[in-house]
C-alpha cells in the first residue's frame, strides 16, 4: 500500500531563496519521489536579497502544481505598496523597514530608489506587471486544511483585545472559516503562540507562521531568549499548534516541518 501525500510545511522564507532551498534540501524534499506538495504559509518576499529567485522557484511549482501558497502579511504590504503608490506611500516607513519597497526593486531591476524617483510611474507599472502580483499573490488562500491539519499565516481569524501595550485578550470567532477579507488581513497579523495559549484553537493543529517561534520557547516553554545569543528558533510546537516562522533574516535559517496525510 503506497503511502499518503507527503507536505513540506515552510513559512515566513522573506526573500531567502538560498536558505530556502538548504532546508527542503536538510528536510530530504529533492530525494522524495513519492507523492508531495510543499506548502508555503505566507511572507515569500522582503528582507531577503534573493526575491526574484524566490519568485522563479514559486512559479515554477506553481506551473508544476506541487505547491500551496497561503497568503501573508507581506502580501498584504505589497499589494498597499503598489495601491497606493505617490510620493508619499513610497517613503512610507513601514514600506521601508518591512522590506516591501526593497522586494519592488528587486523585482522591477531597480537599483536604488533614487533611480525610481526619475520614474515613478514607469517603476510602479513594472512591478504590477511583476509575476508576483500577477500570478502568485493572486494564487494565496486565506487557509488550507487537511484532514489532520489547518495552515494558516498568523492565526485563524478570531476576537483580539488590546488589554494594555503589552497584552491582548483573544476569544474565538465563530465561523472563522467565512470571515471578511478584513478579518483575515487582521489575522495575518496574529502571534498564533499568544491565540493559541489564550485558548483560540480547533479540533485539528495549526501550523502558522508570521511570528518568530522564538517566543513560543521562550515564553512558554522558560528556553532561551526571544531574540536574544540563546534563542530558539526551531519549530515550536504545543497542543494544537505549529509554530515555524525561524525569523530568518535574524537567524539565518528557514525551518521546514514534514508532515503525512
Amino acid at each position: 500500500m503506497g503511502r499518503g501525500m507527503r507536505y513540506y510545511v515552510m513559512a515566513d522564507i522573506h526573500g531567502f531563496c538560498t536558505l530556502m532551498q538548504k532546508a527542503l534540501k536538510g528536510a530530504g524534499y529533492y530525494e522524495d519521489n513519492g507523492p508531495k506538495k510543499l506548502i508555503i504559509c505566507g511572507d515569500l518576499m522582503d528582507r531577503g536579497k534573493e526575491a526574484l529567485k524566490v519568485q522563479q522557484f514559486v512559479l515554477d511549482h506553481m506551473h508544476a502544481g506541487d505547491i500551496i501558497l497561503v497568503r501573508g502579511n507581506h502580501e498584504d504590504l505589497a499589494m498597499e505598496l503598489l495601491n497606493g503608490w505617490d510620493m508619499c506611500s513610497y517613503a512610507e516607513h513601514h514600506h521601508i523597514t518591512n522590506g516591501t519597497l526593497d522586494t519592488a526593486l528587486q523585482l522591477t531591476h531597480t537599483p536604488s530608489t533614487s533611480v525610481m524617483m526619475t520614474d515613478l510611474d514607469g517603476v510602479r507599472d513594472a512591478f504590477e506587471r511583476t509575476p508576483y502580483v500577477q500570478e502568485i499573490i493572486p494564487s494565496m488562500l486565506d487557509y488550507y486544511e487537511t484532514k489532520d491539519y489547518i495552515f494558516v499565516h498568523g492565526w485563524i481569524p478570531c476576537y483580539a483585545i488590546q488589554m494594555s501595550k503589552y497584552s491582548r485578550m483573544y476569544l474565538p470567532r465563530e465561523n472563522w472559516k467565512h470571515a471578511s477579507r478584513k478579518e483575515w488581513y487582521e489575522a495575518r497579523w496574529i502571534n498564533g503562540m499568544e491565540a493559541c495559549h489564550a485558548g483560540v484553537r480547533e479540533n485539528k493543529t495549526i501550523f502558522c507562521g508570521h511570528y518568530h517561534c522564538s517566543y513560543g520557547h521562550a515564553m512558554y516553554e522558560g528556553v532561551g531568549e526571544e531574540l536574544g545569543k540563546d534563542a530558539v528558533f526551531t519549530p515550536y510546537y504545543d497542543t494544537g499548534i505549529v509554530a515555524i516562522d525561524a525569523c530568518t533574516a535574524y537567524s539565518g535559517i528557514v525551518n521546514c516541518v514534514v508532515v503525512e496525510q
